[in-house]
């Protein structure tokens, strides 16, 4: 069914606004964060308003509501990704403080020195640098699935890697830069069927299509709120029961413990033992009023609208002469793309796109590997969201169109 456009587009307040006088927002910069709708903002102001208090330490009225509003959200959460318990789902900061508390936790954990872990070479640096951090600490080995000059794994080539025995396959579902949509359940069980675990970032596709992690069997999988039109400063990470039952603490502090003694403590179950501290309470409920207003909606009619957003605007894009966009064809990527203009700097792109109210991110994208492997410093990156339309599309091609005139 087809979105309600104009509906969705009223949700979101910053989309109403001017840039410059009389310049409306062209806001394609979704990859790097989302708008929040009205659902959203209202869920934490209510929070603020009627039921602030700590959560977990107390018996009085709005302690016990605030409590309850946090555990609701997790178990939205849980059933958005179709996890089997709410406990499985751990509150995080982000993605990259998931990938770094599996890093940290499983991998110090079960990780020696010659052990080998397996990436690849689109990783955001968040799903980089914990195991460089690892390797240097403890001696793993890292090796990366290369990708093709089409935006691709090489899965060819990843099957060969598997034959040296890696613990861990960590890789992303869908590329920051790229758009590229991995075959996630596949390289998921062939690490598998290798006796490896693997850990999947979702950021990019947990806000844009339905993941379940029954159904692709994954070990671990990390994402955050802000790209799925909840708040920023929560994320979540996912994990088996098993594997979360024995891992050690990420951090110590109170709620994360069931006794203490000025010599010893007792850690607390799943998922406390990982949340220590006071937490993003407010964040936590607007993340589960995200979660609401996505399956509201619903997620295969978002990925449907996405994917003919990209398809138009990869045919609008290809018009342009000297422009190259990176990665595959629509069919196989979601919404973004970045690109490079000959003869231009990507970062004088999107400053002069900005000029015009148009929002596109232009840099390596924490991707900086990738962007090697393409022999470029930068890109200038447009993605696409539930409210992005074919009309700011055409206000970009619009746009570049002007950057090319002003650098002839």
């Amino acid at each position: 069914m087809a979105l309600d456009i104009r509906k969705i587009r009223d949700d979101f307040p910053t989309l109403t606004r001017e840039i410059h006088p009389g310049i409306p927002l062209v806001y394609l910069d979704s990859t790097a964060t989302s708008h929040k709708p009205e659902a959203v903002l209202a869920a934490m102001d209510g929070y603020y308003r009627r039921s602030n208090a700590n959560i977990h330490r107390g018996v009085h009225t709005l302690a016990e509501e605030a409590t309850a509003l946090y555990e609701q959200a997790r178990e939205s959460i849980a059933g958005f990704i179709n996890a089997p318990a709410a406990r499985q789902v751990i509150y995080t900061r982000n993605t990259t403080e998931s990938i770094n508390l599996v890093a940290y936790s499983w991998g110090r954990t079960n990780l020696q020195s010659g052990d080998l872990v397996i990436a690849t070479e689109m990783e955001h640096h968040s799903n980089l640098v914990p195991w460089h951090m690892l390797a240097a600490e403890r001696g793993i080995r890292l090796e990366f699935i290369p990708v093709t000059e089409d935006g691709l794994l090489d899965l060819n080539e990843y099957r060969k890697l598997l034959t040296l025995g890696p613990k861990l396959v960590a890789f992303t579902h869908m590329s920051n830069v790229l758009g590229t949509i991995n075959p996630a359940k596949e390289i998921i069980r062939l690490a598998h069927e290798a006796g490896a675990l693997t850990l999947l970032d979702g950021a990019q596709s947990v806000p844009h299509f339905a993941v379940d992690v029954q159904d692709l069997d994954v070990d671990f999988l990390a994402f955050s709120a802000h790209k799925m039109v909840g708040p920023t400063g929560i994320g979540a990470l996912y994990g088996k029961k098993s594997l979360l039952d024995g891992m050690p603490p990420f951090m110590g502090g109170g709620d994360m413990i069931k006794t203490v003694h000025l010599r010893s403590f007792t850690a607390n179950t799943i998922p406390y033992k990982f949340e220590a501290g006071t937490p993003a309470i407010a964040e936590a409920v607007g993340f589960g009023a995200a979660i609401e207003y996505l399956t509201a909606i619903g997620m295969d009619a978002i990925a449907a609208h996405e994917h003919a957003i990209t398809e138009y605007a990869l045919e609008r894009l290809e018009e342009i002469p000297g422009l190259r966009v990176f990665g595959p064809s629509a069919d196989k990527k979601g919404g973004v793309a970045a690109f490079v203009l000959d003869g231009i700097h990507p970062h004088d792109v999107a400053q002069i796109l900005d000029r015009d109210g148009i929002a596109v991110r232009a840099g390596h994208h924490c991707a900086q590997p990738l962007h090697e492997k393409f022999k470029i410093p930068a890109t200038s990156r447009a993605s696409f969201y539930l409210y992005s339309t074919t009309a700011e599309v055409d206000k970009l091609v619009e746009g570049i169109y002007k950057v090319k005139k002003y650098f002839s």
